[in-house]
């Protein structure tokens, strides 16, 4: 569907569903943890395409167990292989949710931030006739102080 401009609402009680419905995801996984960079950085990746080659070893384990050491515990394999294929799949539905939420974002910004400076440009211009109307072109014009004086109001910084 082709981006058009956005005309939405999140009501505070929206917002609270949403908020409560990503606390029962976070709640239906309690095993979630957090790693440090230097954890990750450590362990051994299993990419997408490494998801048939750990489902395959599952097989072969399974149809071979008297060839792994005794200690090594296949059900584990399994269990961990069964965790990793369902956590991908959900990972990529948060995903998309992810990147649709900030494609959104992104755009109902773009678009405030366009509103907001026509309406900048219209008080600047006024406010050189129309008494009160200085300090709220001052209060306006906080946002773009740090700008450097090459750069225009029309590519404002975040």
């Amino acid at each position: 569907m082709a981006y058009q401009n956005i005309a939405a609402t999140l009501s505070p009680q929206d917002i609270q569903e949403i908020k409560a419905a990503l606390q029962t995801v976070q709640k239906k996984m309690p095993f979630l943890i957090t790693l440090s960079t230097e954890e990750r950085r450590k362990l051994v990746k299993m990419g997408g395409k490494s998801l048939a080659f750990v489902n395959n070893s599952v097989t072969a384990a399974q149809s071979n167990r008297e060839i792994l050491p005794a200690t090594f515990e296949v059900e584990e394999l399994v269990r961990d292989y069964q965790l990793a294929a369902a956590l991908s799949e959900l990972l990529t539905s948060m995903q998309q949710l992810t990147e649709q939420v900030d494609d959104t974002l992104m755009a109902v910004g773009s678009e405030a931030m366009t509103s907001s400076l026509t309406v900048y440009d219209y008080v600047k211009t006024a406010s050189k006739k129309t008494p009160g109307l200085k300090t709220v072109a001052e209060q306006l014009g906080e946002r773009f102080k740090a700008i450097g004086r090459g750069k225009s109001a029309q590519t404002p910084v975040s």
